[in-house]
């Protein structure tokens, strides 16, 4: 009888503890795309669809094949998110930050551009996907380079 009580209370105080540990997995914030898993960059996709492809166009190609040439009020063209584009070359927290904040609110008062902020628009976690989903669409050594540059940025923890 006493082996029996003692298997409650051990398997009891074990989903305890993965009961904590799920949770505070699923409500950590995310500090980087992640681009392997399939379903984040479907939300992605979908996203980007309905929130971004107006202005950086259905395929990542940008508003422009013009677009680092400024328009006639100051501001930039929406700039391809492919691997044509320099999405890539920027880590995952500025690019998270400036979907979040638009790019003038992020503290770049440097750059014009007619970018949103999405802070009321999408969650974080949709942000993340979003970045996500373009992540996944350039080619190999590119999303190489990208993971390299962001290990060089990311905040030691």
């Amino acid at each position: 009888m006493k082996s029996r009580t003692n298997i409650v209370a051990i398997s009891a105080a074990l989903l305890i503890v993965i009961g904590f540990f799920i949770f505070n997995q699923s409500s950590q914030t995310r500090d980087a795309a992640d681009h392997k898993n399939p379903k984040f960059v479907a939300m992605g996709k979908a996203l980007y669809a309905k929130h971004c492809a107006v202005c950086h166009g259905k395929n990542l190609e940008g508003q422009t094949p013009n677009w680092r040439q400024a328009l006639p009020d100051g501001t930039f063209p929406a700039p391809p998110h492919d691997a044509t584009g320099h999405t890539w070359h920027h880590p995952d927290a500025m690019l998270f930050k400036v979907t979040k904040y638009s790019r003038t609110q992020s503290g770049d008062k440097s750059f014009k551009s007619k970018m949103p902020a999405f802070e009321k628009t999408l969650s974080d976690d949709e942000i993340w996907s979003v970045l996500s989903y373009i992540k996944s669409t350039w080619p190999d050594a590119i999303q190489q380079r990208h993971d390299t540059l962001n290990q060089q940025y990311r905040p030691a923890q």
